[in-house]
């Protein structure tokens, strides 16, 4: 039996995957620490456009990376400023700040629309990439796919191994609690939001500069929102975001491939499938309310005074 069609269907669904984990995990240490960012559609956006333009006027993938986590953080400043400090509705600014991103990255990729750019380089060692099936597969990735497995890996090990993940956990879950023992609930949180948004950026890099090397408005198309579904489907665990993001990243590549091979359906049917999934799933979970409210960070979404 041959398997040379499995390999190309494994690494489409890797690039398919691989900015829902980045912006997934981001979004996860966000309400860990008790915050709910719906804006990482729009971090996502501008550091895809941001990383494009670097690339391209630089010319390098380093800088352009870099720049990508760099836009992302600077919308999730924007959005701690009005929500932890201005004491703004997380929900509402949320949204905004996803118009707000769509808006931006339409403005400063204006004139690089259809540019194409060459893709981030896949790692290639000598012996061990062009061994059969798994050679590919593990060896002929790009840095942001292997950087992607160690950032899922790297937040476990710091929420459930370190005392800085304890004392984000406990703001979560009960922040006049953490602020009566004299932990600064606002920083904490402050830097939870901004590693988000460092995420989500990269996520968006990850999209204009190796899924499709190059910049097209909306880019994203919806994978932001998908990464929000993901943290209630992993119920706030690191290791099933990146399950969630492969289940759904190969939901993404069947409708390609299902269009490849001819199914006489619509292809606008065909394209709804990763949302549809999106919304059943997330249809399926909330029928066990009990079990979103024992893994949900019981701080999630509320606003902190420090005078409260």
């Amino acid at each position: 039996m041959s398997y040379e069609w499995l390999v190309p269907v494994i690494l489409t669904v890797i690039t398919a995957a691989t900015p829902l984990v980045f912006a997934g995990i981001g979004e996860l240490i966000t309400e860990k620490s008790g915050v709910l960012n719906l804006g990482v559609e729009g971090m996502m956006l501008v550091g895809a456009v941001s990383a494009f333009v670097a690339a391209t006027v630089t010319g390098s993938y380093f800088i352009a990376i870099l720049t990508g986590a760099l836009a992302g953080m600077f919308m999730a400043f924007l959005f701690g400023i009005l929500t932890l400090s201005l004491m703004a509705n997380q929900v509402a600014t949320g949204l905004a700040l996803t118009l707000f991103g769509v808006g931006l990255s339409s403005l400063i990729g204006q004139d690089y629309v259809g540019t194409p750019v060459a893709a981030l380089a896949k790692l290639n060692i000598s012996g061990l990439t062009d061994l059969p099936i798994i050679g590919p597969i593990l060896f002929g990735q790009d840095v942001l796919v292997y950087l992607s497995f160690v950032s899922v890996i790297g937040v476990s090990w710091f929420l459930y191994k370190t005392k800085a993940g304890l004392i984000l956990r406990a703001v979560g879950d009960s922040h006049n609690a953490a602020h009566s023992i004299g932990y600064s609930v606002i920083g904490i949180r402050y830097l939870a939001v901004m590693f988000g948004g460092a995420m989500s950026g990269i996520g968006g890099a990850y999209l204009s500069l190796a899924y499709t090397p190059m910049w097209a408005e909306n880019m994203t198309a919806g994978r932001g929102w998908i990464a929000l579904a993901l943290i209630v489907f992993a119920t706030w665990k690191p290791g099933l975001v990146l399950v969630g993001a492969y289940m759904f990243g190969g939901i993404t590549i069947l409708q390609l491939h299902a269009q490849a091979a001819g199914l006489d359906l619509p292809s606008q049917i065909l394209s709804m499938l990763p949302y549809l999934a999106t919304v059943i799933v997330l249809v399926l979970i909330s029928k066990d309310e009990s079990r979103i409210r024992k893994h949900a960070p019981a701080c999630i979404g509320k606003i902190f005074h420090p005078a409260a």
